[in-house]
């Protein structure tokens, strides 16, 4: 098992493995708010490629909600976990739903307050994280891109577990991972500085990247 310095050390070794995309005109680097965006604004910066957000909301269950049972992401798209979704009855999806909703349009209003809205047709997308543990957030993620007319979706992430990987590889074009341990726990395990990333954080990043 390989830990990170940080979220940036993550997005150099991401880097490496994508510089296949250095020179392509048509990409755009789309960070998972809000963990996403620091691994994601150092491939951009290497691929000389324009930086931008995707805001999508993982699902998580009442009473454990690390435990995705789904995830949601603009423009209406809604996706489930029907294995983990079934132990759940109608009003308590609809109740978390309608939290994480709130929350979406509050990130989107956020962070899109003066930028266009996400437009990608015909672009290359990578998608970026700084982890996956169940992979819901990030095949909503891949869905909305294709939504928003992605001609290429591809996934980097510094670390996955296998079932989230493997998952995503049926639903990407392409996912770039640099480590798979086979007991895979959290995702802040394989960090040293595995910090909150805020709003700040995020807003600040988007502005100086223009």
């Amino acid at each position: 098992m390989t830990r990170y310095r940080d979220r940036a050390e993550a997005g150099r070794v991401l880097a490496d493995r994508l510089t296949a995309l250095i020179g392509e005109p048509d990409v755009v680097v789309l960070g998972l708010v809000r963990g996403g965006v620091p691994v994601a604004r150092v491939i951009a910066e290497r691929l000389g490629a324009p930086l931008d957000v995707l805001v999508v909301r993982k699902l998580g269950m009442p009473m454990a909600p690390e435990v995705a049972f789904g995830a949601l992401g603009p423009g209406g798209v809604r996706v489930l976990n029907d294995m983990v979704a079934n132990h759940l009855g109608p009003d308590d999806i609809a109740e978390v739903q309608r939290r994480e909703q709130a929350e979406l349009d509050r990130r989107e209003q956020l962070y899109r307050a003066d930028r266009p809205p996400l437009d990608l047709t015909g672009r290359i997308a990578v998608i970026v994280d700084d982890g996956l543990a169940t992979g819901a957030s990030a095949r909503a993620a891949v869905q909305v891109a294709r939504q928003l007319g992605a001609r290429r979706v591809v996934v980097a992430v510094p670390v996955s577990s296998e079932e989230a990987y493997e998952m995503l590889a049926a639903e990407a074009d392409e996912v770039i991972c640099a480590q798979r341990p086979p007991a895979f726990g959290a995702v802040g395990a394989y960090y040293d500085d595995f910090h909150e990333v805020s709003d700040e954080e995020v807003t600040t990043t988007l502005t100086a990247t223009g």
